[in-house]
């Protein structure tokens, strides 16, 4: 049974900061990739950032710069720091664990945390 639960979500100012916390459990965290997804009412989920299994990063543009994402493979979790935000950044925030395995990608997703920046 795989768990990914994220958190660290909530209301926060334009300009101000949060970091979002995914902690797994029922897998081997370490062998994989993790990434962040977000999604705003009535609009398509999309990319945010990822880091391999090996620790490359890499991010979406808007939050390039602004946003960090890390993982500590001894604590099974992935982090998002979320700095400078903004009103566009409103979403659910969703963690995503992914692995090759034959002829398709075997993934999971957490049930995702609500991030509102607004004054």
């Amino acid at each position: 049974q795989v768990q990914l639960v994220e958190s660290g979500g909530g209301l926060v100012q334009p300009g101000g900061s949060l970091r979002l916390s995914c902690a797994a459990s029922g897998l081997i965290f370490s062998i994989h990739d993790m990434e962040w997804y977000r999604q705003a009412p009535g609009k398509q989920r999309e990319w945010v950032a990822g880091i391999t299994s090996g620790g490359s990063t890499d991010y979406e543009a808007s939050v390039k710069g602004r946003f960090t994402i890390s993982r500590d493979n001894a604590k099974n979790t992935v982090y998002l720091q979320m700095n400078s935000l903004k009103p566009e950044d409103t979403a659910v925030y969703y963690c995503k664990a992914a692995r090759g395995g034959g002829p398709h990608e075997w993934s999971y997703w957490g049930q995702g945390t609500q991030v509102t920046v607004s004054s």
